[in-house]
């Protein structure tokens, strides 16, 4: 045990030892700083240096402001772009919110709601089950938002990609065909309602005069309002189902038999004769445009 211990300590010294060694055969670089001339800054076309790497000839040259002949250093004053640290946690943050205006921002909330609305309206407690539901909805929104989609990519995305926007503008231009889907979904007396709350005059002439922060409240009470008017038409002759069969059930006696246990095949009989999944969504797609 002790030739063990002993072991490891002069494994640990050796190491110590070759790392003082490297350290002392490194080459030492000194670091001068000067006063830079103001004449010597500026966009990448202007270089920082005043002699090519590998002129200096003495020293003394080395002192001045030639970088150590190894290093060349661009300065463009002025160009409006976010620091670094800010633009990753505006980015994060974007990454947080996205399921939230995905399911807000879209077509999502009045599918997913009419969808549920069926699944109960035919008393099937888990078929279609909620991962079903939730993957049909998202692909349906992805129908309906594709052309909003391509537009921000078109008119938004790709320019600053390319540098020929800037942020503020790439912004400007992405929410604009996402505030104009939401103004055609969203009913008038939502925006008033708002607009009252918040003490902003409207004349009720155009959307563009709607803040973004007023228009998304109302496109979320709208889309709510819809797809509960179109959640109660489908129950509609769902309801008369098990109101016939009760009536049947009573008149021959049988008033311990649950009416939903024996309305519920006929409710499915009448769905799929029906082709109610076709009805329901085609439909409901076609409330969008």
């Amino acid at each position: 045990m002790k030739c063990f211990f002993s072991g490891r300590k002069i494994i640990r010294l050796i190491c110590l030892l070759f790392m003082v060694g490297i350290l002392c055969i490194a080459e030492k670089n000194t670091v001068y700083a000067s006063n830079l001339d103001s004449n010597l800054t500026g966009t990448t076309d202007t270089r920082t240096n005043i002699d090519l790497p590998g002129t200096a000839d003495s020293s003394d040259e080395l002192q001045e402001l030639n970088i150590a002949n190894n290093l060349t250093i661009t300065y463009d004053d002025g160009n409006g772009e976010i620091a670094g640290e800010l633009r990753i946690l505006l980015t994060l943050t974007g990454i947080a919110l996205a399921p939230i205006l995905l399911i807000m921002l879209t077509s999502f909330t009045r599918i997913i709601i009419v969808l549920h609305f069926t699944r109960t309206a035919l008393n099937t407690q888990t078929a279609p089950p909620n991962q079903v539901l939730i993957a049909l909805a998202l692909f349906l929104t992805f129908f309906i938002m594709s052309p909003v989609i391509t537009e921000i990519n078109e008119t938004a995305i790709k320019p600053f990609d390319a540098g020929e926007i800037t942020q503020e503008e790439a912004l400007e231009r992405g929410i604009e065909p996402l505030r104009e889907f939401m103004a055609k979904q969203t009913q008038e007396k939502d925006v008033i309602m708002f607009m009252e709350i918040a003490g902003i005059e409207w004349d009720g002439s155009t959307w563009e005069e709607i803040p973004t922060s007023v228009l998304i409240p109302s496109f979320i009470i709208s889309e709510l309002r819809t797809a509960f008017i179109i959640g109660f038409v489908i129950y509609i002759p769902f309801i008369v189902i098990d109101m016939v069969i009760a009536s049947v059930l009573m008149s021959m006696g049988m008033m311990m038999l649950p009416p939903t246990t024996i309305s519920m095949p006929f409710k499915i009989l009448l769905f799929v004769l029906a082709d109610g999944w076709n009805l329901i969504i085609g439909n409901l797609v076609r409330t969008f445009y």
